[in-house]
């Protein structure tokens, strides 16, 4: 056997495919890093939403004053009482809440570190410094507080963190089984149906263990399982559909969406009000964003507040399915196309 040059040696080991997915790689590690530290290496309140409670004739004024602060950090709004700032704060209409003394020179500021502490800390110290600029005080009351073994509010956030893994990581593993494409329909329904199943025991598992398990977060257990398994299932299907689309490359692109843009925009380590304007826009509409204000507004908010939330899992476990089923269908009349008569 005639002997090799290392430079043959190494064009038979690194194919050209090998050297598109190293390639792919380094992309998708540079973009983590930009996404992670881009969207969380300064944090700053832009315009969040704000109840001030005040007597008629000064409402209008301080409404305007705190309109015009620089960097526009909240987006405030006059309320007739204290009783319908607190009703807002439940409904997640706002995130804390100014009530004025007409008569003494301390005021009161509701906030509810449920949504996340660190939004509650920075609304704190904002409003700290306003009142002190004008000779007042405040007593910050904690209305809706995070649970005991939840200090910082992550829970919900590494909750759902979890549940997406389980979801791409469930349709990979289908996918390195017996092919990134489903050769058939029949294939991709029971690709699906498996899901399904993971979806569930997934779902009922991470609601046990922070519920009754750890007790890291209050609120109902089987609304929780619920919205796990849609989570999981929604994650899950569309990785499928990226898979049965573009191959194993759709791995990366679940990736990209989930991991790379979807973490740092989900309002976890710091909630939307504080991420800059584009992590602000995208996480809404995708999976850890959708999944992490869902799980908050069960754990701490009665449940309120989650249709839009519920659409946009909704929307991706219904897209998924169809497009993997659709997919498997192209990929069935392509073989029967190509077979010989």
């Amino acid at each position: 056997m005639p002997h090799r040059s290392f430079l043959a040696e190494v064009k038979d080991a690194v194919t050209p495919r090998a050297t598109l997915l190293i390639v792919g790689v380094i992309a998708l590690q540079l973009l983590f890093i930009a996404s992670y530290v881009g969207a969380l290496h300064d944090p700053k309140p832009k315009d969040v939403p704000f109840g001030l409670v005040a007597p008629q004739a000064a409402a209008a004024q301080a409404v305007t004053r705190l309109e015009r602060l620089p960097g526009s950090p909240l987006d405030p709004r006059a309320l007739p009482d204290e009783a319908t700032a607190r009703t807002q704060l439940g409904h997640r209409d706002i995130d804390a809440a100014l009530i004025v003394d007409p008569r003494g020179a301390t005021d009161t500021l509701l906030v509810a570190s449920g949504g996340g502490r660190v939004l509650s800390t920075t609304l704190t110290a904002l409003v700290t410094t306003l009142e002190k600029s004008e000779r007042r005080t405040i007593r910050t009351i904690d209305v809706i507080p995070s649970a005991p073994h939840d200090p910082n509010g992550l829970s919900s956030f590494y909750l759902v963190i979890g549940w997406c893994v389980g979801g791409y990581l469930g349709a990979a593993a289908l996918a390195i089984s017996a092919g990134a494409k489903p050769s058939n329909p029949t294939r991709a329904a029971i690709r699906l149906a498996v899901m399904a199943l993971v979806a569930i025991t997934g779902g009922l598992g991470g609601a046990l263990i922070t519920g009754p398990i750890l007790d890291a977060l209050p609120g109902s257990t089987a609304a929780l399982w619920g919205l796990g398994a849609l989570i999981i299932f929604a994650v899950g299907a569309a990785t499928l559909a990226l898979q049965g689309v573009f191959g194993t490359i759709g791995i990366g692109l679940v990736i990209l969406l989930v991991v790379i843009l979807g973490n740092p925009s989900a309002g976890g380590a710091l909630p939307p009000p504080l991420l800059p304007p584009f992590w602000k826009a995208i996480g809404p509409a995708l999976p850890p964003g959708a999944g992490t204000w869902s799980a908050r507004s069960i754990a701490y908010f009665g449940g309120n507040a989650m249709t839009g939330p519920l659409l946009v899992l909704s929307a991706w476990a219904v897209a998924g399915s169809a497009i993997t089923l659709a997919a498997a269908t192209t990929v069935r009349r392509r073989a029967t196309a190509t077979q010989p008569p």
